[in-house]
């Protein structure tokens, strides 16, 4: 068998991976990235496309914000829609922040491109990885290249390959506990040709469920509706998902153009945090430690949050010998991360009808939706949230 030695391996080859191989590099450390699918499936797959404006500095920091620069989108403010009124939230006047619109899979794109520059491209189509020793003086992990099999002896293992992935179950069960919460109802998400209904998101709140409408650029719309977690896309054919977002826009509908549905899917709305995000030489990051339903488009923005707590504890224990950062990595992740899940939850539940909402409970949140497009201060507070501000000031008292 064919041993490599690396001083990290990297299962994953999403945002969390590639930006930790990416700042990892840039400090001189090495390591290896195993990705169980294709770099096509990878570059391809629709995922978020927010970017919160540290998220977007961190990448352009590192080297990889030029495309980002020249084709993303800069967000001031979003449209929020009830009872057939439209109000525009502009978080730059709020907090002098705003967010950046560009894929995910662009800001993958752009990674693997750096990686490959570096001379440290990662393994793709790697689907036996195996995590055989995390707790010893090194970590192994065994898993086949270039039709061989091979073990990987490293000093530590970062797990990135989302909450389906090896990583995590590699954990013991009596060291790990799982906190999860599932809502009871489902995003069908399309892609759309079509021109995006404005220039800005816009969150819609209606009796018939919300719906959320973004874009992609000029000319491509990605739209979401709210559905029955038991649907399925049998149920949705394009002519009904069109009626659909006229209806539920309402005096607005005016606004969407119709096109050609290129791709469309249903996803579940679900939370799920693990804890402790470390064990031994394996260290957790992105969605395989934490799934945050996509109401405040969270997940792509923590994710990349991890990779930078945790390159940069890298950094500290290969440049001065201190371990602790490494070992208060968890801790100084999940502050953070607890908070993103409290403010989508959050944000879920006011814009989410719900099965078996009464009058009452509908009324209450018409409410809560007046008393922040009328407050300031309930929206400057809404505002630091949904750009990231108070989260940063999580990460910058640990």
């Amino acid at each position: 068998m064919r041993v490599l030695r690396s001083r990290v391996v990297i299962i994953g080859a999403g945002p969390a991976g590639l930006v930790l191989a990416h700042r990892l590099g840039l400090d001189g450390i090495d390591s290896i990235v195993l990705e169980r699918h294709s770099r096509e499936y990878v570059e391809r797959r629709v995922r978020a496309g927010l970017l919160e404006q540290g998220t977007a500095e961190l990448l352009r920091q590192s080297g990889v914000g030029e495309r980002l620069d020249r084709e993303g989108t800069v967000h001031d403010a979003f449209e929020l829609c009830f009872n057939g009124e439209r109000h525009r939230i502009s978080t730059v006047q709020l907090t002098g922040h705003g967010v950046c619109m560009y894929s995910q899979q662009e800001v993958v794109k752009d990674l693997i491109r750096a990686r490959m520059s570096a001379g440290a491209p990662p393994y793709f189509g790697v689907d036996d990885v195996t995590i055989t020793a995390i707790t010893g003086d090194a970590a192994t992990v065994h898993c086949t290249l270039d039709g061989q099999p091979v073990e990987i002896r490293a000093d530590f293992v970062a797990g990135c390959d989302g909450f389906h992935g090896v990583s995590r179950p590699a954990i013991p069960g009596s060291v790990l506990a799982p906190y999860q919460h599932t809502f009871p109802f489902g995003w069908l998400g399309i892609l759309a040709e079509t021109p995006p209904v404005s220039e800005e998101l816009v969150y819609n709140v209606h009796d018939r469920g919300f719906t959320l409408h973004s874009m992609r650029s000029p000319q491509l719309s990605r739209q979401y509706l709210q559905v029955s977690p038991d649907d399925d896309l049998g149920m949705w054919p394009d002519e009904r998902i069109w009626a659909e977002l006229h209806t539920r826009l309402g005096a607005d509908d005016h606004r969407l153009v119709e096109g050609a549905i290129l791709e469309k899917g249903i996803t579940s709305m679900r939370a799920f945090i693990a804890e402790p995000m470390q064990h031994g030489r394996l260290f957790l990051a992105g969605d395989a430690a934490h799934v945050v339903p996509p109401t405040a488009a969270k997940g792509l923005n923590l994710a990349i949050e991890d990779a930078r707590v945790l390159a940069e504890a890298l950094g500290c224990w290969y440049g001065s010998g201190n371990r602790e950062p490494l070992d208060h990595y968890s801790r100084d992740c999940l502050a953070g991360v607890w908070q993103a899940q409290e403010f989508s939850a959050w944000m879920t539940q006011l814009l989410h009808k719900y099965p078996g909402d009464t009058g009452f409970e509908m009324r209450l949140r018409q409410a809560r939706l007046r008393h922040l497009v009328t407050s300031p201060t309930a929206a400057r507070s809404f505002a630091e949230s949904y750009v990231g501000l108070s989260r940063a000031s999580t990460y910058a008292t640990r």
